[in-house]
């Protein structure tokens, strides 16, 4: 294959900790790459007042693929009393780098894997009548449309008059027309049909490859009837295309109460970007939590590659460090097979699974701990350790 350039942005908190590993995993497994790092997060905000400096999109924009860690994001009013003192003032807004990202070059599918690995202690159980436990082998992808929906970005506190007066337009507006502008926050949910076709497209598309016989759409038509309506209408179209598999239809709510039921009948659903947030997050509490959780963000020409776990600014400066690095791993894992170097992928996932399985190192999440720097001594293995046994495994 021939040489890659990866974009490695380790961001802030914990992504300091765990892109490392990654790239350690990525050595030993044989990736030809050359790395170049660059900065995003909370540190170019307060001396910058821009998360993503532009700097770092051109780098993306040219090299086309990329390794991201973790970002910090505060609300407003936080992020506005961190800047620095030069800045305030100046109508600097922060955006959230990581969904900046998304759409300044449309990474719109987003793919989280959701994967119970044999001998995980955090693993879902299920109990039986007769008292015994069962523990279902959960495989499920969630295809979540990643640039649209509730985080377009699209919302007011106190809309102006021209965006009240289209809101007045509408019959459902009528109950909140005496409410005051600063009392007032309207957020837009927006869906496109181009779009909604591309995301349910890629999970089809996957399920193909992998052999399973259907795909969930995971909206709520009933009550969210426009922009619901639009996203199951539209799975309903791409399926006529795939007649060898089945389109389920599910409600977000109920959605959440059948995955702690029979998980394991789900393996690709698809939905708009708040729920499928949610629900990613749900089926990822079932295989042991944000520690497994990785994702791809893929777009027609950049790719970045992410675990959905956030910075943890607590743990960031623990010594030795102690967070999981298995969800960044995995995520750089999912960047192989981007690539086609799938055969590659492949011999990390069964590292980490023979690890897991083995049960000998285990990082404080997996051992139902606390975080903080007793983990280390009460038996929970750290950052680098839980890495060398994967390394240790692909040796």
């Amino acid at each position: 294959m021939a040489k890659q350039t990866v974009i490695t942005m380790p961001g802030d908190g914990i992504g300091n900790q765990v892109l490392p590993e990654a790239l350690r995993v990525l050595k030993v497994v044989g990736f030809n790459a050359e790395y170049i790092h660059a900065d995003i997060g909370w540190e170019c905000w307060r001396n910058e007042g821009n998360a993503l400096p532009d700097r770092t999109i051109d780098l993306l924009a040219k090299h086309k693929l990329g390794l991201f860690g973790a970002i910090t994001s505060k609300p407003n009013r936080e992020a506005q009393a961190e800047l620095g003192p030069e800045l305030r003032g100046k109508g600097y807004v922060y955006y959230s780098p990581i969904v900046t990202m998304r759409q300044k070059f449309n990474l719109d599918v987003c793919m989280r894997p959701c994967v119970a690995f044999e001998g995980n202690p955090l693993n879902y159980i299920r109990k039986r009548v007769d008292g015994k436990f069962d523990e279902p082998k959960i495989d499920t992808t969630v295809f979540r449309q990643n640039t649209e929906g509730m985080y377009a970005g699209i919302e007011w506190t106190n809309p102006p008059e021209n965006v009240r007066g289209a809101l007045a337009s509408h019959a459902k507006f009528k109950g909140f027309a005496h409410v005051a502008g600063p009392d007032l926050a309207v957020s837009v949910r927006v869906i496109t049909r181009p779009a909604a076709r591309r995301i349910v497209t890629a999970a089809f598309e996957y399920a193909k490859q992998r052999g399973f016989r259907g795909v969930t759409i995971c909206e709520k038509p009933n009550v969210v009837r426009e922009t619901s309506g639009m996203m199951e209408e539209t799975a309903k179209e791409v399926a006529k295309n795939y007649p060898g598999i089945a389109l389920w239809s599910t409600n977000i709510d109920a959605q959440l109460m059948w995955l702690n039921k029979n998980p394991e009948e789900y393996n690709v659903i698809v939905a708009s970007n708040l729920f499928g947030d949610i629900l990613s997050d749900a089926f990822a509490g079932l295989v042991g939590g944000l520690g497994f959780a990785a994702s791809g963000n893929i777009g027609d020409e950049v790719a970045v590659f992410e675990p959905t776990h956030g910075s943890a600014p607590k743990y960031a400066e623990l010594n030795p460090p102690i967070v999981n690095p298995i969800a960044m791993i995995l995520s750089a894992a999912m960047m192989l097979d981007h690539v086609s170097e799938g055969a590659k992928a492949e011999r990390i996932r069964k590292a980490i699974a023979a690890v897991v399985k083995q049960g000998k190192v285990r990082t404080y999440d997996m051992m139902r701990l606390s975080g903080g720097p007793k983990a280390i001594g009460q038996g929970a293995a750290g950052t680098v350790q839980m890495t060398d046994a994967i390394l240790e495994e692909l040796r």
